[in-house]
């Protein structure tokens, strides 16, 4: 779905690169993370995979063609949710989304895009539908740009922190529509630096920093390769001696009989395992954060 082979890029009047040689492949259906922190080049890579940016070198593919060889048809076949919302303020929620549903009329096959109706009681729009957007909220404006980016029903869709500004609950709700979304065979260029997001949405991250890509590979494996191969078990005691943790390795934890006589004789509280938090990982990786 995606192919990218020595990729670099240079903003004119730079004096040096900044997408520097990066590599990596993103198969149909995957979600794939795209993490590291503000100035690290996502949203660069983001804008040469869509087309927004040219003059680099190496190779850059999407749906199995050059992205250098593709026309505006291009757009016909992904969707794009850009980080800073852009509306037309002075209209509706619906009006936007029908303007916008207007320009693939223009150019392409009109059977599967999708009804602006439906995308905002999709999104918890349905009852701001006839609301200008000059007086949405952020969180609506978000929304807006996320149902916006799903209009012509994308084989590919692009999203550049979809979560962001967005209440617990709405954010559940948008997580829940993109895995929805991969299920029926989207594949998810998921640019972020919500490691909680990417860690429960992402089949695959790739972490970039300074234009590199330091590593590539699923969340489960990432956190359990770079954490500690153990448990630990924390003790609440019934009378008021303080609470108190202890580590087993979980390799022969059955057979490990302090580890069974803990459980089987003191009050325990949680029992859980020590593998690393993916920003753990990304820091241990990287040498950076992501403020």
């Amino acid at each position: 779905m995606i192919d990218v082979e020595e990729l670099r890029f240079r903003y004119p009047k730079q004096n040096h690169d900044t997408i520097c040689g990066i590599d990596f492949k993103i198969d149909a259906g995957e979600i794939f993370g795209f993490l590291g922190p503000s100035g690290s080049g996502k949203s660069t890579t983001q804008k040469l995979l869509i087309g927004l940016l040219k003059n680099y070198s190496g190779r850059l593919q999407l749906l199995n063609k050059d992205v250098k060889d593709w026309n505006h048809n291009l757009y016909q076949h992904i969707g794009v949710g850009f980080e800073l919302p852009n509306h037309f303020s002075k209209l509706t929620g619906l009006e936007n989304l029908k303007l916008f549903a207007s320009f693939y009329a223009d150019s392409g096959d009109t059977s599967k895009l999708k009804s602006p109706a439906e995308l905002l009681d999709l999104v918890g729009l349905a009852d701001s539908a006839n609301q200008r957007v000059s007086e949405y909220s952020k969180g609506m404006s978000m929304r807006l740009n996320f149902a916006r980016a799903l209009l012509n029903n994308p084989k590919l869709l692009f999203l550049d922190e979809p979560t962001a500004g967005l209440d617990p609950l709405t954010a559940r709700k948008i997580k829940d529509i993109i895995k929805q979304l991969q299920s029926s065979g989207t594949t998810v260029f998921l640019t972020t630096h919500n490691m909680y997001d990417a860690d429960e949405l992402c089949d695959r991250v790739g972490f970039i920093i300074a234009g590199e890509l330091k590593l590539v590979g699923a969340p489960t494996a990432l956190k359990l390769e770079h954490g500690e191969h153990s448990v630990r078990v924390e003790i609440s005691p019934e009378n008021c001696e303080p609470e108190s943790t202890h580590d087993f390795p979980l390799d022969g934890l059955g057979t490990n009989a302090e580890f069974l006589a803990l459980i089987n004789k003191e009050n325990v509280r949680s029992i859980h395992s020590l593998e690393a938090s993916l920003e753990e990982v990304f820091i241990k990786t990287t040498g950076a954060t992501l403020q």
